[in-house]
């Protein structure tokens, strides 16, 4: 699951992009709207360390795919975006994956 570099990015990349919309959708509401604070404390911390994951994967699947300057921003810029990572799979990744079976 783990053996290549782009698995690891696809991998991270849904739990970081699935963390971000927890955040974003739940964790910040229950936060302003119900005085929850924990919930963003915990969700964030977890998208934070996540979000750090993602972009370290990103180093060496755009070094190992020989990427461009133009697709390697786009993956960071999608790791900015709500549901960014999704796109960015969707777009970019699985068609490398696909082209390689």
């Amino acid at each position: 699951m783990f053996d290549t570099s782009l698995a690891r990015l696809r991998v991270i990349g849904f739990l970081e992009g699935a963390s971000f919309l927890l955040l974003v959708f739940i964790a910040m509401p229950l936060k302003y709207l119900a005085d929850q604070p924990l919930a963003v404390r915990y969700v964030g911390l977890a998208h934070g360390v996540l979000f750090l994951l993602y972009l370290a994967a990103l180093v060496p699947a755009a070094l190992d795919h020989r990427w461009g300057w133009k697709t390697t921003m786009l993956g960071v810029l999608a790791s900015l975006l709500p549901g960014g990572p999704f796109v960015f799979d969707a777009k970019v990744l699985r068609p490398l994956v696909v082209k390689r079976s």
